[in-house]
Order: C-alpha cells, then structure tokens, then sequence
C-alpha cells in the first residue's frame, strides 16, 4: 500500500497540488458515501427486522414478539444473528485482498445489513425518539472529530496504537459481562467505549486520508475506499451503541 505524504501539496508545483488535492477531496467524499449508505442499509434492516417481529398489544400499548421474533430472538437462531456480523468481519479480512471492487461493496452491503438485523433489539428496548436523538447525536460528534481528525498536522498513530488496544479490553469486559449482568460494569465499559470510539473516529480518518495516493489504479482506490469506509462506520456504529446505553430512553 502506497504512503501519502501530506506535505506533497506544499512542495509540488501549483497544479500538481491542486489536481492532487482534488483527488483526495474525490476520494474521501466516496468513502463517506459508501459509510452513508451502509448506515441507512443497518437502519432499514433494523427497523424493517423489528416491524415484522414484534406487535403492539392494542390495550396495554406493550410489544410482543411475532412468530419470526420468536424465532430470531429466543431460539437458538439468536446466536446466529449475534455473532453472523462478526463471522463476516473474519470473512472480509480473509478474502479482502482478492475481491474485486464490485465483490467488495456488495461484501460491505451484506455486512451492514447483517449488522441491522442483529441491531433490531434495540427497538425493542429503546424509545424510537431517544433512538432518533442519539443518532443525531453520534452524527454531529461524529462530524466534528472526522474533521478534526482530516485537519489535524498532529501525528495521531500513537493515540491510535492506545485506542485499538482499549478496543481488545472493552471486547474483553463486554464477553466477561454476558456472565456477571453487572448494570457497573456496562455503564463503565459505556462511558469507556464512547470516548475509544470517539478517538478512534479521529484516528481512522486521518489514517484514511494518508492511504490515498494519486498514482492508484481505479481498483486499489476503490477498495481503499471501502476499506475506509468500513472502519469509519464500525466507529460510528460503536458510538452509537455506547451512547444509546449511556442517554436512551428504556421502553
């Protein structure tokens, strides 16, 4: 993978910077894109799953579950659609480098997706409004720390050497806490995890910015493209969940 150096654009003659700052712009506005529209795919499948799983009790206003929510989330099958987006991260990560373009999109596309139907539970649980506020919310902190993160001169490979190492104790605490139930040790690993996320926002979008060179072929670019935008919306994702636990609003 080719390095970009930032500084380029100082040294070059003035329309080499430009065309290559043009190209940068390109391209990190097609890594937001793909980052958008995997997020409307998660928010379509999570809704579209809970509408068909669940009922309202016109009396008392209470939900229940459907013969489909049933099976996806009491049976067995549970377990399939908690752990089917981790299945296809591990795919990715292994088949990646041999995909073509259009086989990586529809990868990221079918990811997401699964992502969505495992985060149906949230409707479940949360208040459509608070689910809406939240979003709003993660969008804008979101927004502010991906700038900060394009515009900053400060080397942020240090921070995020800490941070991915914070993402492995937040995987650990949350496996130990399916066991324990601890509501303490939840709302710390929350708080934990919305400022590991955060951070990492900053992180990847700087990193992501460095991966671009203006020498890449249509294919690299592409997947480098993909590649950033998949990092990019697990970030967001991730916020979001620890920020839906620590502000939303319980059923």
């Amino acid at each position: 993978m080719a390095d970009y150096d930032s500084n380029r654009l100082y040294r070059a003659p003035a329309d080499v910077a430009g065309a290559i700052d043009q190209g940068l712009r390109k391209y990190m506005l097609r890594v937001y894109n793909y980052m958008a529209l995997a997020l409307i795919v998660t928010g379509l499948t999570a809704y579209g799953v809970f509408s068909a799983s669940t009922v309202t009790d016109p009396e008392t206003g209470r939900l229940a579950l459907t013969g489909l929510g049933a099976t996806l989330f009491t049976s067995p099958i549970k377990w399939v659609v908690m752990f089917a987006p981790l299945a296809m991260v591990l795919f990715l990560n292994a088949r990646f480098e041999r995909m073509s373009v259009a086989g990586a999109q529809s990868a990221f596309w079918v990811f997401s997706g699964l992502l969505g139907l495992s985060m149906a539970m949230i409707f479940m649980v949360y208040t459509a409004s608070s689910i809406a506020q939240v979003f709003f919310i993660t969008a804008a902190a979101f927004g502010g720390l991906s700038l900060y993160g394009y515009t900053t001169r400060t080397d942020l490979t240090a921070m995020g050497s800490f941070l991915i190492m914070g993402v492995w104790g937040l995987l650990i605490a949350g496996i130990v806490n399916i066991f324990l139930h601890s509501s303490m040790m939840a709302w710390v690993t929350s708080v934990a995890g919305v400022g590991i996320f955060a951070g990492l926002t900053a992180y990847d979008t700087q990193k992501i910015k460095e991966m671009y060179y203006e020498g890449d072929g249509e294919v690299v670019a592409g997947k480098k493209a993909i590649l950033g935008a998949l990092s990019l919306y697990l970030d967001f994702i991730n916020m979001f969940q620890y920020l839906l636990f620590l502000l939303g609003n319980r059923r």
